[in-house]
Order: structure tokens, then sequence, then C-alpha cells
């Protein structure tokens, strides 16, 4: 399900939380979720006050190396924060919930067939799990995340 991006877009994918713990911080949740298949796995910390989620509550992600709708500018490189850009749609709009982040390291799994990636967006720390040709394209160093409900 293609929202737009073009080539910006680099994982989509559509997971169900089934673990949430909040015993470490008032504001933050680490949410745990698989896709449908159980292929891919991914771990999160999510800012509840901004955007509260529960088990059982079915979320699209996706991460993206720009926020431009036709996927060629980045405001970030352009040394201005993805909200400076006033007046114009970007995917941001799209979404309810949106971060910027470093991709920071990859390891590959037992099996030789899965990947992990892991990406922290100002220390709220996410972890994806799944098949390599799915997690390759995220060889990038910095990536927005977008997530909707």
């Amino acid at each position: 399900m293609a929202t737009g991006g073009g080539d910006a877009q680099l994982f989509e994918d559509n997971f169900t939380i089934y673990e949430r713990d909040q015993s470490k911080y008032d504001r933050v949740a680490r949410i745990t979720a698989s896709t449908e298949d159980n292929l891919t796995q991914m771990t999160l910390d999510v800012n509840i006050e901004l955007f509260p989620v529960a088990i059982g509550d079915h979320l699209t992600v996706v991460l993206a190396t720009s926020l431009s709708l036709d996927g060629t500018r980045d405001a970030v490189s352009d040394g201005k924060g993805w909200r400076d850009v006033k007046g114009e749609s970007s995917l941001a709009d799209l979404y309810d919930y949106v971060c910027h982040g470093k991709i920071y390291k990859f390891e590959d799994g037992a099996d030789g067939q899965t990947l992990k990636a892991y990406i922290s967006y100002g220390g709220l720390l996410m972890m994806l799990e799944g098949p390599s040709k799915k997690l390759l394209p995220l060889r990038v160093e910095n990536t927005y995340l977008l997530i909707k409900k």
C-alpha cells in the first residue's frame, strides 16, 4: 500500500502490537509488534502522550529518507527541521506519529537469512528484525519513521 514518496520509501508494513511495557518511563512505552505473517518483528519506544498505543492495535509503519511526496527533497538535509516546511504537503501529513533518526547498527541473523536494524530517534529506540531482502534497503544513515493506526 504505497502512499507516495517514490524511491524515498525504504520500508512499509503493517504490525500488530502484542506487548507494551511502560515500567521505565512515564511518557514512553516500549512496544513489541509483528507483521501478520510473523516474519518481521519490531520493538519501538513510543511517546505515548503524543501517540497512545495499546496491545492489539494495528499500525502501518513506514521508513523513508524524505518526507517530500515526490521523494526528492529532505528538509533536514537542507538545514531545516521537518516541521519548518510550512505550506507544503508532505508524507508527515498522512501519518499520526513522525520521528527523524539515525540507523546506527545492523546485525545478521543466526540463520543468515534475517537482518536486525537498530535505529535511534532522539533516544527513542527501534529494532526491526526480518528477512534480509525486506530490510536491506535500510542501509542508509538517516530515516524518518511514520506510523498511523
